[in-house]
């Protein structure tokens, strides 16, 4: 569970200052969302959705493999979560690009989910270390 919470926590404070961001240079807007006063961000997605799921990427994160794989993995990760978030643009009226294309989200979707490995991995670099001695 403490792995999980650092993930999500992690993303979100990379979503927090990019959601606005985007938002802010009318890029995306959100038509229908929460705290519509107080943020004109999507508090569902950008604080909740993505953040989970880049949890769940980092716990099941295929570790013990090589790079080809662990490369798929983070684009497939990307690929699934943009496909759901274009559904969700063209079907909803839950999301709007204005000025946003869907290889946007698949890059900045693949770059913060790697970013949040990273920081995962330092974060929690006792554990992976006592893991390789155990194997070893």
């Amino acid at each position: 569970m403490r792995h999980a919470i650092a993930a999500f926590l992690f993303k979100q404070m990379l979503t927090w200052p990019l959601g606005l961001m985007v938002v802010k240079k009318d890029y995306i807007t959100y038509p229908v969302r929460f705290f519509k006063k107080e943020n004109k961000s999507s508090f569902s997605f950008e604080y909740f959705i993505y953040t989970a799921l880049c949890a769940i990427f980092n716990i099941k994160y295929p570790e013990k493999y090589n790079s080809f794989v662990k490369l798929l993995y983070i684009v497939f990760y990307a690929g699934i979560m943009t496909l759901g978030e274009v559904a969700i643009e063209r079907y909803t009226n839950l999301i709007k690009y204005r000025k946003w294309k869907w290889y946007w989200s698949f890059q900045t979707l693949g770059i913060t989910n790697y970013l949040s490995r990273i920081f995962y991995k330092w974060f929690f670099r006792e554990d992976f270390t006592s893991q390789s001695a155990e194997f070893s």
